[in-house]
C-alpha cells in the first residue's frame, strides 16, 4: 500500500461521490478557516509543490 495519495488520485475520489469544482473549493475554504496548519499539510501530503499550495490556500481564504 502506498504512504501517499497524489492529488489526482484524490480529486478522482471526489469526483467518485460526486463533488464538482464549486464544492471541492468549498471544501478547501471550509479546511482553511478550520484548521489553516492541517491544510497546508495535507497539501503537502498530497506532494504538491509550494507555489501551488500558495495559490490554493490564498484562494481558500
Amino acid at each position: 500500500m502506498k504512504k501517499n495519495v497524489n492529488v489526482n488520485e484524490w480529486i478522482a475520489m471526489y469526483r467518485e461521490i460526486g463533488l464538482d469544482q464549486a464544492q471541492m473549493q468549498q471544501w478547501h475554504k471550509v479546511f482553511e478557516t478550520r484548521h489553516p496548519d492541517g491544510h497546508q499539510g495535507f497539501l503537502e501530503w498530497l506532494g504538491l509543490p509550494p507555489k501551488e499550495i500558495d495559490r490554493i490556500r490564498a484562494a481558500s481564504k
